[in-house]
């Protein structure tokens, strides 16, 4: 009787010696099917780590012809799997999803469809890959659409509220600024969207300190003024001023660039200019000398998101449809309109 309560004040005393112990189990041996694991036992204390490998015609379900678990408490870190050596593992699809199978591998000749995240699109209409021994032919690529557009522009005084950041938003996409305190939106309204408009935003807000901030120093850093109180106009490379007026300078890029940045500049109370855009390039250059199947025409300019036809040497009838994609050109294999009408023109041209 008193050895009993002796230990009944021990667990009172000491409970924590029972929560290591239940937290340390052990892992019963794991079945292995067409393969075989070292050290073989019925059980095995936490921490223990098994290797396994596959008899011929298989292999592991992870990468590598060999691989390791562990005893976790219980539980093995994952089950150890052997899959056929012509299966494939799970592509990695950047900006893109498919339906995962149940078993984390797909068979031989199995077929996946991709969908792309929005703001992106399929290059050269390619949506599907098939696993053929354990390769996967032609994965699919998530590029950018040509109709989305880059990360918001950054509003002086502003952050986008109920938006995590992103770098690519897709058409029609809406982000909503609001001012610090102490600034309001030019207007009477506490925030403002802006709106994704065929890759491009459309003009955003400006924060003017509120009337009551009571800072002399803001408002001047802020308020603004004629322009002829600045001084000499800014300039910019690749663009100019398409528009003076008493309050703005309004900005332009030249052919095959585009505008980063606010579309006006204003003169502020302190003599200094408001933010001034930048002009980015937006075009792409094919130098057909460099591609044989091309009849020599010498370079070939395209703006951004803009197709061309280029004649192909062995038949005036056959062209090659160049896209240009974020400064990028990529050229469809020689075909008739005929064909790529129908959506049989597949591949793309390689200098």
């Amino acid at each position: 009787m008193y050895i009993r309560y002796f230990g009944f004040l021990l667990l009172i005393w000491f409970p924590g010696a029972l929560d290591a112990q239940s937290a340390t189990q052990s892992c019963s041996a794991p079945s292995l099917v067409g393969g075989f694991f070292v050290p073989k036992q019925v059980t095995y204390s936490n921490g223990t780590t098994l290797s396994y490998t596959c008899y011929d015609g298989r292999k592991p379900a992870m990468k590598g012809w060999w691989a390791t678990t562990t005893c976790e408490n219980g539980k093995w870190s994952h089950q150890p799997q052997c899959m056929d050596i012509k299966a494939c593992f799970p592509p990695t699809i950047p900006n893109g999803k498919y339906t995962e199978n149940s078993n984390g591998w797909y068979e031989n000749r199995h077929m996946i469809r991709i969908s792309c995240d929005r703001g992106f699109e399929h290059k050269d209409q390619v949506a599907t890959a098939r696993c053929i021994n354990g390769e996967w032919s032609s994965l699919p690529v998530c590029q950018k659409s040509t109709t989305a557009c880059t990360e918001p522009p950054k509003v002086p005084h502003a952050v986008i509220i109920h938006q995590a950041y992103q770098e690519v938003f897709a058409i029609d996409s809406e982000v909503v600024y609001e001012c610090e305190d102490g600034y309001t939106i030019e207007g009477a309204h506490t925030n403002k969207s802006i709106f994704c408009i065929a890759g491009t935003w459309t003009e955003g807000p400006t924060c003017r300190p509120s009337a009551t901030s009571g800072s002399n120093e803001r408002e001047n850093q802020t308020q603004t003024t004629s322009i002829t109180n600045c001084g000499e106009h800014p300039t910019i490379v690749n663009g100019d001023v398409v528009e003076i007026n008493d309050m703005f300078l309004r900005f332009s890029c030249n052919s095959f660039y585009r505008r980063v940045g606010p579309e006006k500049v204003k003169c502020y109370a302190d003599r200094t200019w408001s933010e001034v855009p930048t002009c980015k390039d937006a075009y792409c250059s094919v130098d057909t000398n460099q591609y044989p199947e091309l009849l020599p025409n010498g370079i070939t300019f395209l703006k951004d998101g803009e197709n061309v036809e280029l004649i192909c040497v062995k038949n005036s009838n056959l062209f090659s449809v160049v896209q240009c994609v974020n400064g990028r050109a990529t050229l469809s294999k020689c075909c008739n309109k005929f064909r790529r009408i129908l959506g049989l023109c597949k591949g793309s041209m390689t200098n």
